[in-house]
């Protein structure tokens, strides 16, 4: 399989937020209609992360979260990101894709030199109060879907025993 590479560091890491996506994609792909809604996690006070389907909508406004961060340092056209929720795998890798799709725009006519801008005026401060520059909050944005990735996983043992 030939694998090609985007340039630079911009590239690398369209690269590496496609290849979580497409991970996380073929971690849900066997997911039931009936598995994606049912509720698996009382414990928690977080309604993000009670379901599967709690995750996937939660995941995909993120991921248009992160670029809105980013369109906003450049005063670009930015995407709602309300959270929708769907009944089936397909709806959601859809929406996957079209993050991934929304991420390519928002990186388009960026420079590398412009990822790790050290004046505080090009700063993201998030809704949650962190600082981040456009690399550090696209590499949490690729972390956030390794770290729900793995929570599916783990959603899908106690789903099937």
């Amino acid at each position: 399989m030939n694998q090609t590479y985007r340039k630079g560091a911009i590239g690398a890491l369209l690269d590496e937020y496609e290849r979580t996506i497409l991970e996380l994609q073929n971690v849900i792909s066997d997911i039931s209609n009936e598995e994606l809604a049912k509720i698996v996690d009382r414990e928690t006070n977080d309604p993000n992360c009670v379901s599967i389907q709690a995750i996937l909508s939660h995941v995909v406004k993120s991921g248009y979260s992160y670029c809105n961060y980013i369109l906003q340092l450049g005063s670009g056209k930015m995407n709602p990101s309300s959270i929708q929720t769907h009944g089936s795998i397909k709806e959601y890798q859809k929406d996957l894709n079209d993050v991934f799709n929304y991420t390519v725009e928002t990186f388009e006519g960026l420079q590398d030199d412009q990822l790790e801008d050290f004046g505080n005026g090009k700063k993201i401060i998030t809704s949650w109060g962190q600082i981040y520059s456009i690399e550090q909050i696209t590499e949490h944005a690729i972390v956030h879907i390794l770290r729900h990735r793995r929570q599916i996983e783990k959603f899908k043992i106690v789903l099937r025993h």
